[in-house]
This record gives C-alpha cells, sequence and structure tokens, in this order.
C-alpha cells in the first residue's frame, strides 16, 4: 500500500466545514434536552473530539471501545462489546458517534444496546456514510460525506492500526 499513489476524498478543510454544520445542526435539535455523545473507540475519537467543540448545548461524553474489523479491510460481521458505556446514561438523549457506517451491524448493536440502558432517545452520527455495504436496516442521523464502497483511511480511520493522524480521507489509487 506505501507505494500506491493517494486519492484524497475529503480534504481537512472539507471536513472542517461539514464538522461545522452538523456541530450546528446536533446543537438545534438537541437544545432543550439532556445530551450524551457516546463516542465509539478508536476510529471515531478524532472526529467526535472535533465535532463536541462545535455543539454549543451542555454535553456529557463517554466513551465504548466495540470489536468487528481486527486488522483487515473487511468486517468480520459479529460486534463484540470490549468497553462498555462508562456511565448511567437514563434519562439522556445519546448520540452515538462513529467514523464510518458500513455493513451497519456495529451501529445497529450499540443503538440498540444503548436504548436497553435506559436512554430517552438514540440516534447516530458518522463521519462517512457506505450505504452499498449495508447489512442492516440504519440510516445516520447525522452524517458528514456518504461515500461508495471504498476502503479509506485517515482521519481516525485505519489500516493495520496506522494512518488514524493524517488529517484528511483518502483512499490507494489501484
Amino acid at each position: 500500500m506505501e507505494n500506491k499513489e493517494k486519492n484524497i476524498l475529503f480534504s481537512k478543510e472539507q471536513i472542517d466545514e461539514a464538522i461545522v454544520k452538523i456541530g450546528a445542526q446536533i446543537s438545534k435539535d438537541y437544545a432543550d434536552k439532556k445530551l450524551y455523545v457516546l463516542s465509539l473507540l478508536r476510529g471515531s475519537f478524532i472526529f467526535t473530539a472535533d465535532l463536541v467543540r462545535e455543539i454549543s448545548v451542555p454535553t456529557k461524553i463517554g466513551f465504548m471501545t466495540t470489536s468487528s474489523y481486527g486488522h483487515g479491510e473487511e468486517s468480520s460481521g459479529v460486534c463484540k462489546v470490549v468497553n462498555d458505556v462508562p456511565d448511567n446514561i437514563e434519562g439522556y438523549d445519546v448520540l452515538v458517534v462513529d467514523d464510518i457506517v458500513d455493513s451497519g451491524i456495529t451501529m445497529d448493536f450499540v443503538m440498540n444496546h444503548v436504548k436497553s440502558l435506559g436512554a430517552n432517545s438514540v440516534k447516530c452520527c458518522t463521519l462517512l456514510d457506505k450505504p452499498e455495504r449495508r447489512k442492516v436496516e440504519i440510516k445516520p442521523d447525522y452524517c458528514c460525506f456518504e461515500i461508495p464502497d471504498l476502503f479509506v483511511v485517515g482521519y481516525g480511520l485505519n489500516y493495520g492500526d496506522y494512518y488514524r493522524n493524517i488529517p484528511y480521507v483518502f483512499n490507494w489509487e489501484s
């Protein structure tokens, strides 16, 4: 992969602009609610950090770790909880944040899990949505960008535990 040409899909500036818009919409939608942002580690930590700085309403933030990818390019199709929601979320309106909704298996699993913990409501927010790969019926409530069926890295998305620190989203040219 190292020797292939990078194809930048979304620049840092495009990502920043999309996050400002989504943050404003979330702030409006949650103006009179008790917001809890649940970031799915590890992929979404960069997106979540930038997003919550654009949300103007009081926000409690927690992190949950799930696993379905390992080190490959394909989801295993099985979602496991590695570290659960750290707080009591009863009475909160929870916004689950992830870097990408691909098959939808992880987001569907997490949203149902969060509902079972007594949240008032559960919605999801993602940097990237890849609907062509969907295996379960789910549509993100907030999404910065929709992409075709490409393997992408950067801005939190990894390949073999690397490239999360790249400030833009790219794929490699074939």
